[in-house]
């Protein structure tokens, strides 16, 4: 028998939509012209998919609005006071950086960021598996059409973009997320190697 969905969506998760909307307006993905809002609804999708509650959904549409437009400082305040502390505190667990300027290094930032996630609450490690998943999967559909161009959209290039995903997976599974979840890194762990050995193949 059909069962119940675990959350009615509200009129917080359409407020959170358009206000994703409002942030990323302007934003294409890297590299695409593809419009940054169709990334977010998809992460938030495999979140709703794979355990999460409405605020991790809420939190999935904003996981990039500190890192990608907290220009000024005042958003994660601005998130706290529409969606409360929970999704604010997700939102900023799920960020690499403060902001858009002044970010440190690459290397130093996705360092720092993967020994975050090694000891991250469980609803932290899903949001972020299911960006990584998304990312992934882009990143290899785009290097089967693309090649080695690719990595030209990337501030690190190649090696440094495969060994960061590759740590991921591993950081991702430091815990336990259930097994629903869990299901999401072991895809990215698959897409992961999918790109691996297809990077290897080119190469020879």
């Amino acid at each position: 028998m059909p069962g119940t969905p675990r959350f009615s969506p509200s009129q917080r998760v359409t407020a959170a939509f358009e206000y994703a909307c409002q942030l990323h307006a302007d934003q294409p993905r890297k590299g695409t012209t593809i419009p940054y809002i169709a990334h977010l609804m998809a992460v938030a999708a495999l979140v709703m998919e794979h355990g999460g509650g409405e605020d991790e959904a809420i939190a999935a549409l904003l996981h990039d609005a500190i890192e990608d437009h907290n220009h000024d400082g005042t958003i994660p305040g601005e998130i706290g006071t529409r969606f409360g502390p929970k999704v604010r505190a997700l939102v900023e667990a799920c960020s690499d950086s403060e902001g858009p300027e002044d970010k440190p290094r690459w290397g130093d930032r996705k360092e720092a960021y993967l020994a975050h996630l090694r000891t991250a609450p469980a609803n932290v490690r899903l949001i972020a598996a299911a960006d990584k998943l998304h990312n992934a999967r882009a990143i290899l559909e785009d290097y089967r059409r693309m090649g080695d161009d690719l990595w030209e959209r990337f501030t690190e290039g190649r090696d440094e973009q495969l060994r960061y995903y590759r740590n991921l997976v591993t950081a991702l599974r430091k815990g336990d997320f259930g097994s629903q979840s869990r299901g999401l890194v072991d895809q990215l762990d698959e897409v992961v190697t999918a790109l691996e050995s297809e990077v290897d193949r080119s190469a020879l």
